[in-house]
């Protein structure tokens, strides 16, 4: 189990590095300013990638809606937003067993490090309201992004 996270971390860092190339509009040599997609190109059928596009859209609202829910101090709504858009609990929600049969493994696994990442962050953001630290959720917060962006940064869908 250590290993395998110890890969997905990698991959993370990694992807990490594509994605500030990509924003840095990186390009092939002799390419005269076409940039360079280096994402794996992930065949969804037509219905599906709508889908899924939606259901990323909501991903980054709900970060959203957690960041204010922080802000505001209220670690319970930001706790709760997390579980039920985008961790563990969210799954049949957003009809996660029919699109993962279309993912290669790497996306599968960087999608459910941002599930259960999520969810260790509502657990987090309950204790933080007890404790008053809020460390611990940041950092399962960040972990929930890491897993975002290294999916991004590595995949890209037709």
């Amino acid at each position: 189990m250590g290993l395998r996270l110890a890969a997905i971390t990698v991959a993370l860092v990694v992807s990490a590095g594509i994605a500030t190339a990509q924003h840095h509009g990186h390009h092939a040599p002799g390419d005269h300013g076409a940039p360079v997609d280096p994402r794996e190109l992930v065949a969804f059928p037509p219905a599906l990638v709508e889908h899924t596009l939606a259901n990323m859209r909501d991903h980054l609202l709900a970060l959203q809606q957690i960041s204010d829910a922080l802000a505001a101090g209220d670690t319970d709504q930001a706790g709760q937003i997390a579980e039920q858009r985008l961790g563990m609990s969210s799954l049949r929600l957003h009809g996660a067993a029919e699109v993962a049969a279309f993912m290669p493994q790497g996306m599968q696994d960087a999608g459910t490090a941002m599930h259960k990442a999520a969810s260790r962050f509502a657990l987090e953001a309950q204790n933080a309201g007890v404790t008053g630290e809020l460390k611990p959720a940041l950092k399962a917060l960040g972990e929930t992004m890491a897993a975002c962006v290294g999916c991004h940064a590595g995949y890209r869908l037709r």
